[in-house]
């Protein structure tokens, strides 16, 4: 079993490192191997840009049974708990576009720039190839450059894209992925809720150690 562990950070992953240094041989912290997994470990940067060229690079090189993107999120969706861990089933490009005169928002795809399901999207969509056995609860989300921060910015965002969650790198992830024909996963641990700024009312540590923890209860099953 060849796994591919995505993350924009290695803060995010830093508890998965710590168990795979531990359990696992491993070559310039990078790669963790034993006779029935090879795990190979991609820490992109934030964002889009740094994931897609990240993430394109290491699959023109390198074929991999199963990639998963690793992450905390932001929820748009107050019947969410903190330190909740989703695996994400659908996701989309939510900044990339034009801003018209009267303030409202024109993606790609309504600007008629790229079709709606021209592959790998579906109605504009990034879905998960796994997203009809989800192990987690499900969710959906957007990906931005721009987190969202003012109760203008966020009132508008989910009138457009009404989802779950937000991230940075998510839609990069997938369609990276779809575009290899890799099967992937993406899961998220909920650090906040989207609301006008306030890192006080975040938990990134619960977010971390929650997703870490399923990260780590899935390679010792894919181990076995």
């Amino acid at each position: 079993m060849k796994l591919l562990i995505v993350s924009a950070t290695e803060f995010e992953i830093l508890p998965l490192l710590n168990f795979l240094k531990a359990n696992y041989k491993n070559k310039d912290n990078i790669r963790f191997f034993s006779k029935q997994i090879d795990i190979h470990i991609l820490v992109t940067g934030v964002g889009m840009v740094h994931t897609t060229f990240a993430l394109a690079s290491f699959l023109a090189k390198n074929t991999v049974d199963l990639a998963i993107n690793l992450g905390i999120a932001g929820s748009f969706n107050n019947k969410m708990s903190l330190g909740q861990v989703f695996q994400v089933v659908s996701d989309r490009f939510a900044d990339v576009g034009v801003e018209e005169a009267d303030g409202t928002f024109t993606d790609i795809f309504d600007l008629q720039l790229i079709d709606h399901n021209e592959p790998p999207y579906i109605n504009a969509t990034l879905y998960s190839p796994n997203s009809d056995s989800a192990f987690l609860p499900k969710a959906s989300a957007i990906t931005v450059n721009k987190v969202h921060g003012t109760s203008q910015s966020i009132r508008k965002i989910i009138e457009k894209y009404p989802v779950d969650l937000e991230s940075m790198e998510g839609s990069a992830f997938f369609f990276c992925c779809l575009q290899q024909q890799v099967n992937c996963l993406q899961i998220r641990g909920v650090s906040n809720f989207v609301e006008p700024r306030n890192k006080d009312n975040w938990n990134i540590p619960l977010a971390i150690d929650n997703l870490n923890e399923v990260a780590i209860q899935m390679i010792e099953e894919m181990s076995q």
